[in-house]
């Protein structure tokens, strides 16, 4: 790694340590408002969760030096929160017990750090503290040199301020991955305009795809103006940082099954011909290319395309 990149990666590993500590409050001398240091209290922790540990034990799941710890050991000892036992498998070892009087600090010290965790967090709004929860989930996994488990979504259907992010994502993402013009943008305005005004929940839906709290994919489904019994499906969209989780077919199929549920008898939807992994997602679901045709549009020559999923075959 270059020395350049290696002092700026420092730089940002010591600025969060610094940000952290402060955030959560350690770096005090009394952990949690006892007369216990952070140290202190994290050896508590160990005596309690675990079953006649020993010093080895415990300062090595601390990555604590044994003397140190020897010293903490000591100073519970003399406060009556320690006692040791001669172990009975092997008699030159001794494990360490609490007493009640170490279970009762420690039962202390154990309230304290849960409600202070949960007032954090409640003070976070829903979407920033998946966020937060997610990043401390992914330093976890690095720092422990885990494989990452795949991320989860999960399909809602829209609230106040979605339609904004819709515009944004849509806009954006187009642009960045095929050169589409600002036009492009304007249209989506447009149909999420004319959606949120004219809504009719028995008819119609949007469902968003959320992935930690983040809106990475949505998809409409309209009454068509012009063809009763037919259903629109608008705007299918999965951000590239939520692609292969299988985002998109669940998106379609949450609009199949509520077209039936609605009594549709057909969904048409208008795609391009260079969409192809959407094109493979329709395939999936049922729908067959009715017709094609080109047109200029969003600064770009392109090919139009209908498909179409009969429901009362399907």
């Amino acid at each position: 790694m270059p020395d350049a990149t290696l002092r700026a990666d420092a730089a940002a590993f010591r600025r969060f340590n610094r940000l952290y500590t402060r955030f959560i409050g350690t770096v005090t001398d009394r952990f949690l408002r006892t007369p216990y240091s952070l140290a202190e209290g994290r050896v508590l922790y160990e005596l309690a969760t675990r079953d006649n540990p020993r010093a080895k034990e415990i300062a090595e799941a601390l990555g604590m030096d044994a003397g140190y710890l020897s010293r903490i050991l000591t100073q519970h000892e003399k406060a009556g929160l320690v006692k040791r036992r001669t172990s009975k498998t092997d008699s030159r070892a001794a494990d360490l017990l609490l007493t009640p009087k170490g279970r009762a600090v420690f039962r202390t010290l154990n309230q304290r750090s849960e409600k202070q965790a949960r007032d954090l967090l409640t003070r976070m709004p829903a979407p920033a503290r998946a966020r937060f929860i997610g990043a401390m989930g992914a330093i976890e996994d690095a720092v422990l040199c885990k494989d990452p488990a795949p991320p989860t979504f999960t399909l809602r259907q829209h609230r106040p301020g979605d339609m904004g992010m819709v515009v944004a994502l849509e806009g954006k993402g187009y642009v960045d991955q095929f050169g589409w013009d600002a036009t492009f943008e304007a249209l989506v305005a447009r149909i999420v305009a004319d959606f949120t005004e004219h809504f009719d929940p028995q008819k119609e839906r949007c469902w968003i795809a959320d992935v930690a709290g983040e809106h990475v994919g949505h998809v409409f489904l309209v009454r068509h103006s012009e063809q009763p019994g037919t259903a629109k499906l608008r705007l299918l969209y999965v951000d590239p940082r939520a692609r292969g989780l299988g985002l998109g077919h669940a998106l379609v199929d949450e609009c199949v099954r509520f077209a039936r549920e609605a009594g549709y008898q057909r969904i048409t939807l208008w795609t391009q011909s260079i969409l192809t992994a959407a094109h493979r997602i329709y395939q999936h679901a049922g729908f067959r290319l009715v017709r094609e045709e080109p047109h200029h549009s969003f600064g770009k020559n392109l090919v139009g395309q209908t498909w179409e999923l009969d429901l009362d075959g399907a």
